[in-house]
Order: C-alpha cells, then structure tokens, then sequence
C-alpha cells in the first residue's frame, strides 16, 4: 500500500549512543531504541550495569554494544567513540543522559567539590562528548542530539544550586547549538524530566512521593523511567526534523502547576 506520507517514524539501523545507560531512564531509552529497530550502544560508568543491560538487549536478538565510560574523561570519550565508529561505521544519535545529584546547601563545607563534580558530569561531560561526536553526526541523513536536562532547569529549588545551575546550563547549551547547527539539519533538543522513579528517587520514601505528587504533578504520580525515554525516541525520528532547540517538560504537568 503507497504511504500518503513523506516522512519515516523509523529509526531501524541508526547509531544511537547513550550515556548513563546502565540504570533508570537511560536504561529504558536503551531499550526503547532496541525495540525501535535501532543501533544502541549502551555506555555508563558501572560496568556491572553496563553488562547487564547489553545483555537484557542482546538476548531479545537486538543489536547492541556496550561500553564503560566517564564522561568526565576526555580520553574515554575519545576511546569509545573510535570503537562505535569502528564498530558500526557510523552516528546518528547521541542521548546525553548521564546525571548526578549531591543535594547541599551553599555553606556547606564540601559545597566546591560538589559544584566541580556536579559540572563536569551534568554539563561539560556533555559539551565534550558533543564535540568529538559531532564530525560523525553530520556525516548521519539524520544527526539528533538530545541532552537530558530537568525541570530544574526550568526553575529552582532551595540547597541544589549545583544541579540547579548545571540543569539551567544544558538548556542555554542545547538552545545555542541548535542555532548554531541548524543549517546542517543536526537537531539539537532537550528533556526535562519531572519526578521519575529512578536512582536518584529512591531514598525518598513512598509516602513522600505520593504526597509531593499530590501536591505539585496535576497527574498526582511519579514518571516512569520508559515515559521519558519514548519523548527521546520521538525527537530522533526523521519526522521529528523541524523540532529544534526545544525544551521539554515530561513532568505530568509540574512546571505549568501554580499553587
């Protein structure tokens, strides 16, 4: 049957590279990208995980490779770019979803180690990765970027000025390569997660997150990790080519509650 449509929702055999793949969302978007038809290398800087979720892939006879990798380490993002390059010959989608969070307040006294940490893993990890991934991006019929931000960034809370800062960075980040490389037909968009159910919300208790939820998410719940990753999935789609330097909320409705 002739498609009345010109353009593909199919993301089949494109390269798609993942940091903190190991756990939560960028679990999930590894998974969503396999089942998608996709290319995915798994990266994270937990081995352990790393193995795991390569395996959970391979095993549903998808292609997969995974890779340990700090992208605080310009030699490791070197490394492994060659290797996917070498690898599959090509990129088409780099997903910057490694995070960190150490909640303190300003007067803390590790309060400087945490900003320097926090930085380099939320922000600079993501502008390094950018710039040796980008020679290959645009050699791609279809370069997406997506970089994980939060709805941190659209806002702020008290004694998180550090992830604060760095969320509000990958969004001002994002919105200027997209000016930047538009031209070249290279996307370059963000999300912003609300309250998810991963590692970093763990600690805090079920009672908790169901009277925050209640409180501040009009669809009074947390996210789930697969939530976030299908709106990544949509931004890669080829049909997704005039969406540029957006950024977006997947919060249930958090960042546009008032009172």
């Amino acid at each position: 049957m002739t498609s009345l449509t010109k353009l593909s929702r199919s993301v089949k055999n494109m390269v798609t590279l993942i940091t903190g793949a190991g756990s939560g969302m960028g679990r999930a978007t590894a998974k969503v990208f396999a089942d998608a038809g996709a290319k995915v290398i798994v990266s994270d800087i937990n081995e352990q995980n790393v193995i795991e979720v390569t395996n959970e892939i391979l095993k549903e006879k998808k292609i997969c490779s995974g890779y340990v990798l700090d992208i605080t380490s310009k030699g490791e993002i070197e490394n492994v770019i060659e290797k996917v390059i070498k690898e599959f010959g090509q990129l088409d989608h780099l997903i910057n979803n490694a995070g960190i969070a150490i909640p303190l307040s300003i007067d803390d006294e590790n309060y400087e180690e945490s900003w320097e940490k926090t930085l380099n893993v939320l922000l600079t990890g993501q502008v390094n990765l950018i710039r040796r991934a980008l020679p290959y991006l645009l050699k791609s019929k279809n370069p997406r970027i997506v970089n994980i931000s939060s709805t941190e960034g659209l806002g702020a809370t008290p004694r998180n000025s550090p992830y604060t800062a760095a969320k509000h960075g990958v969004i001002g980040l994002t919105r200027s390569l997209a000016s930047e490389l538009g031209s070249t037909g290279l996307t370059v968009n963000c999300i912003c997660p609300g309250p998810i159910r991963t590692a970093m919300t763990d600690n805090i208790t079920e009672d908790n997150k169901q009277k925050y939820a209640y409180r501040r998410v009009p669809m009074q719940r947390y996210g789930d990790p697969e939530e976030v990753a299908h709106v990544t999935l949509s931004l890669c789609l080829p049909a997704s080519s005039f969406i540029n330097g957006v950024a977006l909320p997947v919060d249930g409705g958090l960042s546009i509650k008032r009172g």
